[in-house]
């Protein structure tokens, strides 16, 4: 059946699973989901240029161009796993709790500096968007990275055994979605079983020596020494003040990325760089071009304000760390927004009060707090401004006009905090 899908596939111009975004010639993939069943679309489909519709409906098949299986995301995933196993490309894997889409592009862009390199689009890092991935890859790839995204454990497991990475990574252990991992300890294991597939099969392991969990976990493992390579050593941090600057040697390079956090990410793009034998010109002229976007870990600039926009996702890991970076900022005026963090389950009240307690310790002019969870974190912030939603918040910044001032922007993507930055005037300088 999964062989002669495949040959199918072979002859069609793209995989797609939205029949708004239909290319002439794609396969259909007809998923079902809580709130809807893609194969009432079938016909849709065909009808917008698609030339198969993978199904599991027959009473929705129209014709021969309707292919019926027992599941259409199980075809999805097996058609994504055979079509793998004709590869011959290095795979690189890229797990972990907080960094992972930036890692993964800024190793894009370093070893696409050489080769042909393809990634994980946007945030396709599930059990739908990893064989989307795969089965998206242009012809004449010649090195795939996928980014390995969990909510639980079990998740990376699934993962890799539909890509099957050869090379990977864990960028660090940290409390995210704590509530389907049931706690730290949760997510050691699940972010792990990217550790567990490469020992199990001989792959590449690239880690950052100085991260005493991660160090543990290969321990744990029995990982062998000739196939962990450590992140380079070579590289300096000079300052992250507000973007990062490293030192290599004499050379100085500056990016657009801000936080010490960031070093990390940059220094495994860079080891990776160089196990692939990319010039460390193109290496370093890669990095210092990378310009984030998607509200991950932007720097904006209005007028005479600076905006730290990091409004993708936050989880007590990545909050912490922001806050400790924007606390280090050489700054006239400094305003922090922040919103709830998700999926912390029970945790959540604690984790946000721990997080008042942390913001306490810092050196704020202006902390304003949005959504019922962080109503917790007042407990140890008698002067902050708190807000039950955001459009509270929103009224605030309107009639509370800055200038000369940096904002740091974090929340969970659900709080879709960046709505802000309409409200943050430019202003003049004073």
């Amino acid at each position: 059946m999964i062989a002669d899908l495949y040959q199918k596939y072979l002859t069609c111009s793209s995989v797609s699973i939205d029949t708004r975004k239909i290319e002439p010639g794609a396969m259909f993939f007809a998923l079902k989901g809580e709130k809807f069943d893609a194969n009432t679309f079938a016909a849709q489909a065909l009808t917008n240029g698609a030339a198969y519709v993978v199904m599991d409906n027959a009473e929705y098949a129209t014709d021969e161009r309707c292919l019926v299986v027992p599941n259409t995301l199980q075809a999805l995933q097996q058609l994504a796993l055979y079509h793998r196993r004709t590869l011959t490309i290095p795979v690189i894997g890229i797990g972990g709790s907080n960094g992972k889409t930036t890692t993964k592009e800024l190793t894009h862009r370093v070893l696409a500096k050489r080769f042909r390199t393809f990634a994980t689009p946007g945030n396709y890092n599930n059990y739908i968007g990893v064989p989307l991935t795969l089965l998206s890859m242009p012809i004449g790839t010649e090195v795939l990275i996928v980014e390995l995204g969990a909510n639980q454990k079990g998740d990376i497991e699934e993962l890799v055994n539909i890509c099957e990475p050869g090379l990977g990574l864990i960028t660090n252990i940290g409390k995210s979605h704590l509530e389907g991992f049931g706690g730290l300890q949760g997510v050691r294991e699940g972010e792990g079983e990217l550790y567990d597939f490469l020992v199990q099969t001989n792959g590449l392991i690239f880690f950052h020596a100085q991260d005493e969990t991660l160090v543990s976990m290969l321990e744990e493992r029995g990982a062998k020494k000739f196939n962990l390579i450590p992140y380079r050593d070579d590289v300096q941090l000079l300052e992250t003040n507000p973007n990062v600057v490293y030192e290599i040697g004499e050379q100085r390079v500056e990016t657009h990325l801000m936080g010490d956090y960031n070093f990390i990410n940059m220094r495994a793009a860079l080891t990776l760089g160089h196990y692939f034998g990319v010039a460390e010109a193109d290496m370093h002229a890669a990095i210092a071009g990378y310009v984030a976007e998607n509200n991950r870990s932007q720097i904006l600039q209005k007028g005479s304000n600076t905006i730290w926009l990091d409004a993708y996702n936050a989880n007590p890991s990545s909050m912490a760390a922001a806050l400790k970076n924007f606390e280090a900022l050489d700054a006239k005026k400094k305003l922090v927004i922040l919103g709830d963090m998700f999926e912390l389950g029970e945790e959540g009240p604690s984790e946000h009060e721990l997080m008042g307690k942390l913001i306490a310790e810092c050196h704020f002019d202006y902390v304003l707090l949005a959504g019922p969870l962080m109503q917790n974190a007042l407990k140890y912030l008698p002067r902050a401004y708190y807000f039950p939603d955001k459009f509270g918040l929103h009224v605030w910044l309107e009639e509370h006009p800055m200038t000369d001032t940096h904002f740091l922007i974090k929340g969970s993507r659900g709080m879709g905090l960046e709505s802000t930055l309409g409200m943050i005037g430019g202003g003049e300088s004073s």
